[in-house]
C-alpha cells in the first residue's frame, strides 16, 4: 500500500551521504533470513527498494521478522540469502562500522540513552563516536539538534532520568541526527507515547523525509503510524506470504 503524498518535482541538492540519482538508497534484493543454518526461514525472496525522502513504515503481525528486517537494513546481520544493497552496492561488502556511524541513525525502541549523562552528553557521545569533523562546537550542535525535535535548549543540561518518556524519544532522535546521516531507522519510535505526541514525532520524521530529503524508515505496530506514513511496507507470516511488490499492496 503506498500513498501518494510525494513532492517528486521538489528539487534537492545532492548531498555526498546518498545514493547516486535514479538508485535506492536502500535495498533489498531476494532477501532470506534464518538465524541458524539451515533453520526456518523468518521471511524469504524479500526485493524492495527505500528511497530518499520518504517514511517507510514496515508493519505486520509479531514474529513477522519486522526487527530482524530493520538489523539487516542496519548492518547488524547479513542476509542468509540475496543481498541488502546501500546505494547499489553489497552491504555485506562495505565497512559496515562506517556505515553506522556515517549513513544511518538508529532509535531504539527503549531509546538507548545513558542516564547518567545529561542530554547534551549522550548527544555528543554519539558525535564522538561517528568520528566525523564538525566546524561547530559539540555543544552547539547538541544544542541545534534540540531545535530540530523542538526542545529547548536548556533541556541540553537535564539528566535523561528527569525526562518524560516522549522527551527521551525527542533525545533519542536528537542523538541519531547529530553526525547528519542519511538514512533513519526507527523500532517502535511511538510505542509508549500518548496520541499527541506520538503525532509531534510523526511531524518531525516526516519533517526530515519531506524537508531534508532523509530516508525514514520506521517498524511499527500502529496504524496511526502507518497512515501518516509515505509508504506501508507489510510484512505477513511466512506460511501467508507472498513476495514483497514495490509500491504496492503486500
Amino acid at each position: 500500500m503506498t500513498k501518494s503524498s510525494e513532492n517528486t518535482n521538489t528539487a534537492v541538492a545532492q548531498d555526498p551521504n546518498e545514493a547516486p540519482a535514479g538508485i535506492p538508497v536502500l535495498s533489498l534484493e531476494n532477501v532470506a533470513y534464518a538465524y541458524t543454518k539451515g533453520g526456518k526461514k523468518i521471511f524469504h525472496d524479500l526485493t524492495y527498494r527505500f528511497e530518499s525522502g520518504k517514511v517507510y513504515a514496515i508493519t505486520g503481525p509479531s514474529g513477522a521478522g519486522k526487527t530482524t528486517l530493520l538489523s539487516l537494513l542496519s548492518g547488524l546481520a547479513n542476509p542468509t540469502e540475496g543481498q541488502v544493497l546501500k546505494g547499489g552496492a553489497d552491504l555485506a561488502k562495505l565497512d559496515r562500522y562506517r556505515f553506522r556511524s556515517h549513513d544511518i541513525g538508529v532509535i531504539f525502541q527503549s531509546f538507548n540513552l545513558l542516564p547518567s549523562l545529561t542530554v547534551a552528553e549522550n548527544i555528543i557521545l554519539s558525535i564522538d563516536a561517528s568520528g566525523k569533523k564538525f566546524d561547530e562546537p559539540k555543544a552547539e550542535i547538541a544544542r541545534r539538534m534540540l531545535e530540530r525535535v523542538r526542545l529547548r535548549p536548556e533541556y541540553a543540561n537535564e539528566r535523561i532520568l528527569h525526562l518524560s518518556g516522549g522527551e527521551q524519544q525527542r533525545v533519542a532522535i536528537a542523538r541519531a541526527l547529530s553526525y547528519e546521516p542519511s538514512i533513519i531507522l526507527a523500532d517502535e519510535p511511538t510505542g509508549n507515547l500518548d496520541l499527541s505526541t506520538q503525532d509531534d514525532i510523526m511531524d518531525i520524521f516526516k519533517s526530515l523525509a519531506h524537508d531534508e530529503n532523509k530516508c525514514v524508515i520506521l517498524v511499527t505496530h500502529s496504524p496511526e503510524v502507518a497512515s501518516q506514513s509515505d509508504v506501508v511496507f507489510q510484512l505477513a507470516a511466512l506460511r501467508r506470504r507472498r513476495p514483497a511488490q514495490q509500491g504496492g499492496q503486500q
